[in-house]
């Protein structure tokens, strides 16, 4: 089997030069106009620019009111314009001191964000500022995959970009750099290696402190996501220094994962015991603990060119179309209730709630990546019908209620990221359309005086007083990206790019230097006589790029399916 979403789908997301957005003499009469607009068929190319300047404009007003009021701490207050770092006064405040590490994290996660938006200057000057001022010689715990996605996904992608001898993005190199990025990135996960060691089937452990390695207090659960979304940053690391143990461990604990999908259904749960390797409850989904270990099966795959991801992906993915998809075989034609990702029962797939949460909003992205357009059309209807609602995401809504089960929105990227890859598949205005929306939304609901708070409550869009380091390392990025046609990243075929979980740029089939026998060696054997899935990338037809992505009826459907009037 050929690497064929490396030459097939991933180039029509990321390296084909951009189409304009067109116009068609098609005028959809009715709900269009009623609930969304009459312009969807086009965008002109004055919007876009001013569009493409407005994104950048809002990271700069965050990224700016950071280095102001908040380096070198980790995260902005932007409501008080002040600095936020652990909270050593509760060290039971997860929420905080899972993510916070007093090691200048949003500085780090926004690096490659500036080369995105072409500033190599400041890039030169971020990269002197961690090279002179970080270390991780810290007696502070932190969650392992987030400390993986945010920090280490991020010093590898800043250091590649600097070594990157097609200069893809410019000249991004420091004067006198000498792989200090990656003495970094090597640095820090050696001390987030202990969370492997001390369990038996490798599954690590959630948090360790980076002087003195995994606390004993520290809670011997983790989630499926946690534990399973390591391997494109351990992995690239490994290949960039010649020592396979980072790729190894990172396997070792994906593949433990997948040997304990239930035998009836193939799932796998929220949450696992990684002593007893039991899962912690029944339930199982697409949302919060079980989301990127999904997307790690298929990007590392497309990053590493590994057979047995794609092997792992396709087969878990046949049992989330067996027992979580619900609604009509078909996104845009037959009857039935509108597709939709429920969370079941790992045992058995009996549906056991009616919510969907924000975090699953990243699967249209990933249905891209996977060259099912039509699904992944299907899937974004959804979740943009919340947001037209709210002008926001909840954290959780209720389909059967209609309503908003948890209320919080911390300006996450997924909704976002789908949108920016659905437009690059299809070249559909309509996505430039939601994607300005989103800039909007921001602009009046998030926006303070020195950044862009979460939202509190979606409904009365009180704020937060926080500005999460994903907004300029995600939102942010792919907002530019969607609207920048001229992004190198898009243009050039030299070197192609893969997007981590945090929107870490890496670039795809990074060698290994050593020799075949020091490779983690899989417990599960295949047959040698398996037939595989015959991949193909779904054709994008003339209608999808220029008409309604989803047919009007069935936008009207997904209107009703989450409207609360």
């Amino acid at each position: 089997m050929t690497l064929w979403r490396q030459i097939c789908c991933f180039m029509i997301i990321i390296s084909n030069p951009a189409l304009m957005g067109g116009s068609s003499d098609f005028v959809m009469p009715g709900f269009w106009e009623q609930y969304y607009d009459n312009n969807y068929r086009s965008f002109s190319e004055s919007k876009r620019l001013e569009s493409k300047e407005a994104a950048r404009k809002m990271f700069y007003f965050g990224y700016d009111s950071y280095m102001k009021y908040a380096y070198p701490y980790d995260e902005l207050n932007p409501i008080d314009c002040t600095g936020r770092g652990p909270d050593v006064m509760n060290p039971e405040n997860i929420n905080i001191n899972d993510v916070l590490g007093n090691f200048s994290l949003t500085l780090i996660d926004s690096l490659d964000t500036l080369a995105v938006l072409g500033d190599a200057e400041e890039f030169k000057r971020a990269v002197e500022r961690v090279i002179e001022n970080v270390h991780f010689d810290l007696d502070t715990t932190v969650q392992v995959f987030e400390t993986n996605i945010r920090i280490l996904g991020s010093l590898l992608s800043a250091h590649l970009l600097i070594t990157d001898s097609n200069q893809t993005f410019g000249d991004l190199r420091p004067k006198f750099y000498d792989n200090e990025l990656l003495a970094l990135a090597h640095d820090l996960a050696v001390r987030l290696m202990p969370a492997f060691k001390r369990t038996k089937n490798g599954i690590p452990f959630p948090r360790v402190n980076l002087r003195h390695g995994v606390p004993n207090t520290t809670l011997t659960h983790t989630a499926t996501a946690g534990a399973g979304s390591l391997l494109m940053e351990f992995g690239t690391l490994s290949r960039l220094t010649g020592d396979p143990s980072f790729e190894n461990a990172a396997r070792r604990a994906v593949e433990e994962l997948w040997l304990r999908r239930n035998i009836n259904t193939g799932l796998v749960g929220a949450a696992i015991n990684i002593f007893s390797g039991k899962w912690m409850g029944n339930l199982s989904g697409l949302g919060a603990g079980i989301d990127s270990f999904f997307e790690y099966l298929l990007k590392a795959y497309v990053l590493f060119g590994e057979e047995e991801d794609l092997k792992m992906y396709d087969e878990a993915f046949d049992s989330v179309k067996e027992f979580i998809r619900r609604g009509r075989e078909h996104c845009n034609y037959g009857t039935g209730a509108p597709p939709v990702y429920v969370n079941v029962d790992v045992t058995s797939g009996a549906m056991i709630n009616t919510w969907i949460d924000s975090l699953q909003a990243f699967l249209p992205g990933l249905l891209v990546l996977n060259g099912d357009i039509e699904e992944a059309i299907c899937c974004h209807a959804l979740f943009y019908a919340i947001w037209r609602r709210f002008e926001a995401l909840p954290e959780r809504f209720n389909w059967q209620l209609k309503a908003a089960d948890v209320l919080f929105y911390p300006l996450r990227p997924e909704l976002i990221e789908s949108t920016y890859l659905l437009y690059r598949a299809t070249k559909n205005p309509f996505y430039l359309h939601a994607g300005r929306q989103f800039l909007d939304s921001f602009e009046r609901h998030a926006k303070t005086r020195c950044g862009y708070a979460s939202l509190h409550n979606v409904i009365d869009k009180s704020q937060e007083d926080r500005m999460e380091s994903f907004f300029l390392s995600e939102t942010c990025k792919y907002l530019y990206l969607l609207f920048d046609f001229e992004n190198p990243i898009h243009n050039q075929a030299s070197m192609r790019y893969v997007f981590t979980t945090e929107g870490h740029i890496l670039p795809i089939n990074i060698t290994k230097s050593w020799d075949p026998e020091f490779d983690y060696t899989f417990k599960r054997k295949r047959d040698k006589n398996e037939v595989y899935k015959n991949h193909q990338c779904e054709k994008v037809s003339f209608e999808t790029s220029y008409l309604l992505p989803l047919r009007e009826n069935y936008f009207k459907q997904m209107n009703d399916f989450v409207s609360g009037s």
